[in-house]
């Protein structure tokens, strides 16, 4: 039998496991992190997951989520999972700003005063330290946005409305 190449394990296997198996891979080596890293096979994962018949639906409840099949068109509740939402604020307080693969861009309301990366699905987060959000961001106006750059560098956009 012929060995198999890394390239078929991730092209084959790989692009067929759920997100939160992907982000564990990604800590087993720097080959793994580098090649579920790309842009590609980010495409790729999200190609066939969205071919998939087996759809999920995530809502937020008070402090779970709540993970519900997609069957037929019809909701059927699966399962509650409880999680810590970043810096422990109630989730009334978080406001969603942007999503790009899987990471969300929030502000803690009511002062809108922190400014916070979070990835639901590893529960890990990171307070952006900008000094002057508070003071530049209009709720009702501005949006917010992110992308990666040519580096891989994540960018946070500040998109302000004139009038």
């Amino acid at each position: 039998m012929e060995k198999l190449g890394f390239a078929m394990i991730v092209d084959e296997i790989f692009t067929r496991l759920p997100a939160k198996a992907i982000g564990c891979l990604k800590c087993v080596c720097k080959d793994f992190r580098k090649e579920l890293s790309t842009h590609f096979f980010e495409m790729m994962h999200s190609c066939r997951i969205g071919n998939s018949l087996h759809k999920k639906y995530l809502s937020l409840s008070n402090m779970s989520i709540v993970v519900d099949d997609v069957i037929g068109g019809n909701l059927d509740v699966v399962t509650n999972k409880q999680i810590t939402f970043p810096g422990n604020v109630d989730p009334r307080f978080l406001r969603i700003l942007a999503s790009l693969n899987g990471l969300l861009l929030v502000s803690s309301e009511p002062s809108c005063c922190e400014l916070i990366l979070w990835n639901p699905t590893t529960r890990c987060h990171k307070l952006l330290s900008v000094s002057d959000f508070c003071q530049w961001y209009v709720r009702n106006c501005d949006a917010g946005g992110m992308y990666f750059e040519e580096t891989n560098d994540l960018k946070v956009l500040h998109i302000k409305y004139f009038f």
